[in-house]
Parts: C-alpha cells; sequence; structure tokens
C-alpha cells in the first residue's frame, strides 16, 4: 500500500482486481446510451399508468451516486449531465452470476451503463428496472462525504473535477457562465460586432496600468509577456479599417490574489469608430439588462443577500459627486484639495505628495464610496493623470472621457473615449515611463509601434472592457471569483 493509500481505497482496488481476474473489462468504450437521465425523468415523471411504463425501454449510462443493497435486490440513484434516476437491479433480472459477481461488486463513483423498462416504486419513484448493464470505469479512490458533497472550500478548488462531481448546483454556476458568454456573444454580434483573437503574448506589456507575468521565447531568445489587455492591439483594428471589433478571452496580471481578483481571468473588450463613451454606457446599459432578463427574469435580483436593481437608467456620477452623495462630502468642497485632505486624514486615507487633485478624489472615491455602490451605477469623467489612454474632455482638459461601472460594491467595466492623438498618447507613455522609472512596477511601457499606428490615423473611437468573472459572479450570486473560475490559480 502507498503511502497516501487509506484501506478505502485498498478495499476498492481488491474488487477491481478480482472483476479483472473474473474476466470483465473495467474500463470499456463499446456502451453508448441512447437517453439522458434528464430527458427520461421530464418526459415520464407525470406518467402513472403502470403498463405505459412497462412498455418504455431506455438504455442509459452515468456515475453511481447512491447504491442501497438488500440481498437479491439492489437500488441505486445514477446521475448524468442532464440529471439523476433511480435504478433497480435484481438477481432474478439480470441473472445469479452476473448479479454475484459484477453487480454486487460495483460502488459508489462507478460509471455503470443499463437499459430496462421504466416502473413506479412502492413509494411513487420513477426507476429504470435494470434487464442489462455493464461496468463502463471503476472508481478507485471513493467520493467524499457520500450524500453530502465536498464542503472544504480549498479541496473543491484544488479538486475541482470532485467538486463538480457531487455538488450539482456548481455544475449549475458553469452552465450560466457559459450561457452568459453565448449572451453576449450573440448580443454584439447582433450589433454588428466582430469577434476577433489578438496574441497573447506581447513584446510590450499595454493596454492597462497592471504587472505582467514575464516568459521567455526560446527560439526568438526574447522576452515577452502574458497580456494585461487586449486594447492596444484591437484599436491596431480599428486603424486597419474594422470598425467593431471584440474580443472574449483570457488576461493576466501578475498581482494578488482576493475574493475579487486571479491572475488569470476573462473580459470582454469591444472597440467602435464614430462612437464616444456616452454611447458605450447606453449600450452597457442595454447589453446588461438584457444578460439579467434572460437569465433570471426579473432585472432585481439578490446577491449575497443584497437586492440589485438593474431597472435603467442607471446614475452617472463624477468620483466628486460620488464622494458627496454616498460619503457625505460637501459638494461645493470636493475639488478643495485641502479638504480632500483633511477628510483623507480623518479616515486614514494616507495622501501621497506626488498626488493631484484628480488622483487624491479618486483614491477617497476607493477607499469610501466604491463598495457601497449596490445597484448599477457610473462613474465617470476620470482625471487624466489616472487615464493614459483615454481621450481628455474638449470641455475640460484635465478629464478624460471616461466610465467605469460598479455593481454590487465591484468594478464590473472601464470605458473611455479612446485617445486617438498620437502626439498626446506619446507624451501620456512617457509619463507612464517616467512613473516606472521611480519604481512603479505597474505602470506602462513606451510602445513605438502603437504611436505609429495612430500616425496612420485612427477614426474617433470608443472602447470597454467588461469583466466576466465578477460579472458571472454576480449573476450566479457566487461569493468569490474561484467559485466561477473552473480551475482558479490557488497557494501551493
Amino acid at each position: 500500500m502507498s503511502k497516501e493509500e487509506n484501506p478505502l481505497i485498498a478495499a476498492r482496488k481488491a474488487k477491481l482486481q478480482s472483476l479483472v481476474e473474473a474476466g470483465v473489462n473495467p474500463y470499456p468504450n463499446d456502451f453508448k446510451p441512447d437517453d439522458a437521465l434528464g430527458r427520461v425523468r421530464a418526459e415520464y415523471d407525470a406518467i402513472s399508468e403502470a403498463d405505459t411504463l412497462a412498455a418504455v425501454r431506455v438504455r442509459c449510462a452515468g456515475r453511481i451516486m447512491l447504491l442501497r443493497n438488500f440481498g437479491k435486490l439492489t437500488f441505486a440513484t445514477l446521475a448524468d449531465d442532464s440529471g439523476r434516476m433511480q435504478i433497480a437491479a435484481s438477481r432474478d433480472e439480470v441473472g445469479e452470476a452476473l448479479y454475484r459477481d459484477v453487480f454486487r461488486k460495483i460502488e459508489v463513483g462507478d460509471i455503470l451503463g443499463v437499459e430496462g423498462n421504466l416502473f413506479r416504486t412502492q413509494t411513487g419513484e420513477l426507476t429504470i428496472r435494470v434487464s442489462g448493464f455493464k461496468l463502463l470505469s471503476k472508481a478507485v479512490r471513493p467520493l467524499p462525504e457520500k450524500f453530502h458533497g465536498l464542503e472544504d472550500v480549498e479541496a473543491r478548488y484544488r479538486q475541482r473535477y470532485v467538486d463538480l462531481i457531487v455538488n450539482p448546483e456548481v455544475r449549475a454556476v458553469f452552465r450560466t457562465r457559459s450561457r452568459l458568454i453565448h449572451l453576449i456573444r450573440s448580443f454584439m454580434e447582433a450589433r454588428g460586432f466582430l469577434e476577433v483573437e489578438t496574441p497573447m503574448m506581447h513584446p510590450i506589456p499595454g493596454g492597462a496600468v497592471a504587472r505582467p507575468f514575464v516568459t521567455h521565447h526560446n527560439a526568438l531568445d526574447r522576452d515577452l509577456y502574458l497580456r494585461i489587455a487586449p486594447e492596444l492591439y484591437l484599436k491596431r483594428l480599428i486603424v486597419g479599417g474594422f470598425e467593431k471589433v471584440f474580443e472574449i478571452n483570457r488576461n493576466f496580471r501578475n498581482e494578488g490574489l482576493s475574493v475579487r481578483h486571479n491572475p488569470e481571468f476573462t473580459m470582454m473588450e469591444f472597440y467602435q469608430a464614430y462612437a464616444d463613451y456616452r454611447e458605450l454606457m447606453a449600450l452597457t446599459e442595454t447589453l446588461i439588462t438584457h444578460l439579467v432578463r434572460e437569465l433570471h427574469g426579473t432585472l432585481v435580483i439578490t446577491h449575497q443577500g443584497r437586492t440589485i436593481d438593474f431597472t435603467p437608467p442607471w446614475p452617472r456620477l463624477t468620483p466628486g459627486e460620488a464622494l458627496a452623495r454616498h460619503a457625505g462630502f460637501d459638494a461645493e468642497r470636493v475639488g478643495d484639495r485641502d479638504y480632500l485632505e483633511e477628510r483623507a486624514a480623518g479616515c486614514g486615507v494616507k495622501v501621497a505628495p506626488a498626488w493631484d487633485l484628480g488622483k487624491l478624489q479618486l483614491e477617497l472615491f476607493e477607499a469610501l464610496v466604491e463598495s457601497n455602490l449596490i445597484s448599477p451605477t457610473f462613474i465617470i469623467d476620470y482625471p487624466v493623470s489616472v487615464s493614459p489612454l483615454s481621450r481628455r474632455s474638449d470641455a475640460n482638459p484635465e478629464i478624460t472621457e471616461r466610465f467605469e461601472l460598479f455593481i454590487g460594491g465591484w468594478e464590473i467595466a472601464n470605458a473611455f473615449s479612446e485617445l486617438n492623438d498620437p502626439a498626446d498618447q506619446a507624451e501620456r507613455f512617457r509619463m507612464q515611463v517616467a512613473a516606472k522609472e521611480k519604481g512603479d512596477q505597474e505602470a506602462m511601457h513606451f510602445d513605438a509601434d502603437y504611436i505609429q499606428a495612430l500616425e496612420y490615423g485612427m477614426p474617433p473611437t470608443a472602447g470597454e472592457g467588461i469583466g466576466i468573472d465578477r460579472l458571472t459572479m454576480l449573476l450566479t450570486d457566487s461569493a468569490a471569483i474561484r467559485d466561477v473560475i473552473l480551475f482558479p490559480v490557488l497557494r501551493s
């Protein structure tokens, strides 16, 4: 017995060996089910006539989730991708030798193919009366806790395959995630957006303020960066003549882990020529209300005990207005640096000397307001100093045409009218490089090729990124980002 092997595993391996010695192949691949258990239940669960059910013959396969032996009769619950259903096998029906030498050696976790006719037990349970069966896969490791599922959170994430087996509600979350992405894709395509794929490995990290992962390409003998955002490549496509593009794919940021952060995450980014950030706000409102209605049938949902009302129109506030409305700041003084520093000291926000007024407002907003924005709220008109890729407002060059969408206290989307002035963009990149040289590991590099692309002329454009993981959390009532990522990054 190996160090990790316990008596239960040893006993299962002994049964496996006895099956092999009896001439049974424990891992065949020649049984093809004709029926899904969920479909059989849906079609026949309302029928009570014994003769009608007895005339229905089905051929199904699934994993044994529950097993009860009564001497000459065995009941089991079989589960497949569509649902669960009870089966009943008797010694008289399948034959004494097969029943004794094979069926009685089947255990919870094994995968079984069965065929037979339907009937109802004395308690009224719709059941398959097994007349033929085949062991399709012998499980030598027992499932956890029989009926109660896998409850240890870390174990669930590390052994997601077990989590999916024993917790049907987890599978439902990922079905919803898949449907959510399908709905987004259909919504964008219906509005003329072209789905594209851009590189995952970049020679220069860009498109967001974040610390990248570094890898090395041996054949080229050069370092590359896992992308932190597809933005600069998608905007190159706008330069090239595609006027509406979107991409749903992975991004990688070499940052911390939290209930809302995973180093590998999914976003949908899209760009539209001849549009501005106001048009994207309207589009975003339409998209997300569409998703909520399709998935929930209502615009008022509950997430972790809190009610979220998606009914439009959604509020649109500047960071200063948000401080006044949600944190009790004097609306007449949110542009007064001395006042803001005084409030910062009173609430424990440490002010860095290099922060300008806009950065100070934003830090106070993130500390005092962000987590309180439960129902959808657009925060608009961010300062230039924290928006290196955004277009300046024509009315006020100190701010940009940018918004972030907050729902459930989280940032869900970030969007802006794009900066298409190559000289202005080059200066913003130089500011980022200066910040990097002073030790800011998240500041951007200077991307000369992107500046060259802008010099060919990019039409007025608006672009946006929407976090798929956080949106899935909201719409599946999930508490942590790891609940909606099949194989999240975990500490060793």
